[in-house]
């Protein structure tokens, strides 16, 4: 169990803290539950940071860390967007079609995994620009509604994470397509000709 490890795994439990904190300010109206629940995103989304820091710096990297780091990101973006989708008389909603495009995506993805795990066993995925920027515009997303920030930004920050969520989805599907044919359990079976 590297530091790296533990800093991700300190993420992945502020992820029920921030969710409780947020169910509270929803019922509660009490603004010391959003600056607590919002200090504890900043807290998760900042630990990011930190465990992929000191797993570079400190030669950390491991097989555990390359699971739950994604997993720890895509657990607080993936509970705070379906939060803030639902109605809170205190915050701005966000749009049903960004959650949509951000759960089918991340859905695929897994599926993908699976896929390709059953059928080729080893798996490569390569973390894309693409897919970084728009985890970037999730969290900034999120963020902006957290702080209350002006409402007219927010339908542009939603199209272009669902754009760049979008694209981010293809090309892990292009990528994964490309990594199954590649292995031999995707060719044809050659059927044997009949006996004499």
């Amino acid at each position: 169990m590297t530091t790296a490890n533990k800093i991700t795994i300190g993420r992945i439990l502020l992820v029920p803290v921030f969710v409780l904190l947020l169910i509270y300010y929803a019922e509660s109206g009490k603004e010391l539950f959003r600056v607590f629940a919002l200090v504890a995103f900043i807290s998760a989304a900042a630990a990011d940071a930190v465990d992929g820091y000191v797993a570079r710096r400190y030669n950390q990297r491991s097989e555990l860390g390359a699971m739950i780091d994604p997993l720890a990101d895509k657990l607080l973006l993936v509970s705070a967007v379906i939060l803030l989708c639902l109605r809170n008389p205190y915050l701005t909603r966000l749009p049903e079609w960004l959650v949509v495009i951000i759960l089918s995506r991340d859905a695929l993805l897994v599926l993908g995994l699976g896929l390709l795990h059953y059928f080729a066993g080893t798996i490569k995925v390569r973390p894309r620009v693409v897919g970084k920027l728009a985890t970037v515009l999730q969290m900034a997303l999120v963020l902006w509604i957290l702080f209350k920030w002006p409402n007219s930004a927010i339908r542009w920050l939603a199209i272009a994470a669902a754009a760049l969520t979008g694209a981010s989805g293809l090309l892990y599907v292009f990528d994964g397509m490309r990594q199954l044919s590649a292995h031999p359990s995707s060719s044809p079976t050659s059927a044997k000709p009949p006996r004499q």
